[in-house]
């Protein structure tokens, strides 16, 4: 286990900060992710870390880009510690699905596969049980 664990959990109250899943319905902690990557040049400080899912951290890898779908541009992915998640993100009840309010948001989204039909189903079962949003 990463030794900031606890306190990068705490921080993002046990959230993904990039999807939002909650960990208490895995078995198993969330990652801490370096969101400007070690292998960039990303240090190993709170402020450049995250907790993720092993969903959104295997997608988003060694990525600080993804194209926005819409305007086919190259936009840097949303930084947690930067940026807020409403300013970039919505949820969509009927659907389950996350969309993508700004270039940033939709890069992400596709990025790292936010609406598979894995994560939407989960989304919408998280919803049942009052763990999502």
């Amino acid at each position: 286990m990463n030794p900031r664990y606890p306190e990068i959990a705490r921080r993002a109250s046990r959230r993904c900060e990039y999807c939002r899943a909650p960990e208490t319905v895995f078995n198993y902690r969330f990652d801490v992710e370096h969101i400007h990557p070690q292998v960039l040049g990303g240090p190993t400080d709170p402020d450049n870390l995250a907790l993720a899912c092993r969903s959104c951290n295997s997608f988003k890898a060694a990525f600080t880009t993804g194209v926005d779908p819409e305007s086919e541009e190259r936009v840097p992915l949303f930084h947690p510690r930067r940026e807020a998640w409403e300013e970039h993100f919505a949820f969509d009840p009927d659907s389950g699905e996350l969309r993508g309010l700004t270039p940033t948001g939709r890069a992400t989204i596709a990025r790292l596969d936010m609406n598979d039909e894995m994560q939407v189903e989960a989304r919408s079962r998280w919803v049942v049980l009052n763990l999502f949003p």
